[in-house]
C-alpha cells in the first residue's frame, strides 16, 4: 500500500434512495471513475436500494421485545431486531447487543432508525454485504470502464473505546486485511502478530466527509494502491475467539 497521501472525495447530489434505484448509474453519473479507486457506500445507501428497509405497522411485538422494551422504546422495534439478531451477545433494557447472521457483533443487530426513508421505518442491514460490494463493484465498471474497488461501511461501536467509527461489512476489489506477520521492522524485530485492518481504516477515512447528518453516502477514495480479492468476512471474529463471548 502506498504511503505517498491520498484523498477523499464526497459524491454529492445523490436523491434520497429507495428499493430498485440503479446506484451505480447515479454513483457514475456524478463522478469521474479511475481505475484503482475505492468507491465507499454507506450500508443505508446499499440497503435502501436492495429493498431493506421494514415498516413498524406490519410489525407484531413478541412477549419477549415487550419485555425488553418496557417503558423506554417501541417494542416492535426491538422484535425487528430480535428477528435480525442470530444471537444476543448482551442485553441491558432496552439496548441489545447482538451478533448477526453475517457474523458481526454490533449494537441492535445493525438495525437502524437514522437515516431511515420515512416515519417509523428501519433500515436493515444488507443480506450479503460483500455480494452487494461485487454486484456494485461490477456494475460500476460497466457504467464507467473504470476497474474499482468498492467497501460497504456501517457505524459499530467497539470494546475499549467509546463512540463509534465506521467500518467495512462488505468489500469487493480490494485488500482487506494487510497481513505483516513474518515482516521485520527497521531495527530487525519479526513481526508476529501485526495484522492491519485496511478496509476499516478507508471506511474511517471515507465516514469523515458523509457526515451523520448530511445525506452524503458515497465517498471516492484516490491514491492507495490496494486493490485485491479480499471480502469483509475477513473481518469478522470467529466465536471461538472472540474474548467478549
Amino acid at each position: 500500500m502506498t504511503s505517498k497521501g491520498f484523498s477523499v472525495t464526497p459524491v454529492e447530489g445523490l436523491p434520497e434512495l429507495r428499493a430498485g434505484d440503479d446506484l451505480a448509474a447515479l454513483i457514475a453519473e456524478r463522478s469521474e471513475l479511475l481505475d484503482g479507486d475505492v468507491v465507499v457506500v454507506a450500508q443505508k445507501a446499499v440497503s435502501k436500494v436492495e429493498g431493506r428497509v421494514v415498516t413498524l405497522e406490519g410489525v407484531e411485538a413478541s412477549d419477549e421485545a415487550r419485555e425488553i422494551a418496557g417503558d423506554e422504546t417501541d417494542p416492535r422495534r426491538i422484535q425487528v431486531i430480535l428477528d435480525e439478531s442470530a444471537e444476543l451477545i448482551r442485553v441491558r433494557p432496552p439496548l441489545i447487543i447482538a451478533r448477526t447472521r453475517h457474523g458481526f457483533v454490533c449494537g441492535s443487530a445493525g438495525v437502524d432508525a437514522s437515516n431511515a426513508p420515512d416515519v417509523d421505518t428501519l433500515v436493515l442491514l444488507p443480506v450479503d454485504p460483500d455480494a452487494s460490494a461485487r454486484r456494485l463493484r461490477d456494475a460500476l465498471r460497466e457504467r464507467s470502464g473504470a476497474d474499482v474497488g468498492v467497501i460497504v461501511t456501517d457505524s459499530f461501536g467497539r470494546p475499549w473505546r467509546a463512540a463509534t467509527t465506521d467500518v467495512a461489512i462488505g468489500a469487493a476489489g480490494v485488500e482487506v486485511v494487510q497481513d505483516l506477520i513474518g515482516e521485520r521492522d527497521p531495527v530487525g524485530y519479526e513481526l508476529h502478530a501485526t495484522k492491519i485492518a485496511i478496509a476499516d481504516e478507508i471506511a474511517g477515512a471515507a465516514q469523515l466527509v458523509f457526515g451523520k447528518l448530511d445525506r452524503v453516502p458515497v465517498a471516492i477514495v484516490r491514491g492507495l494502491d490496494v486493490r485485491g480479492d479480499g471480502n469483509a468476512q475477513e473481518l469478522v471474529i470467529p466465536p471461538d475467539r472472540d474474548l467478549f463471548r
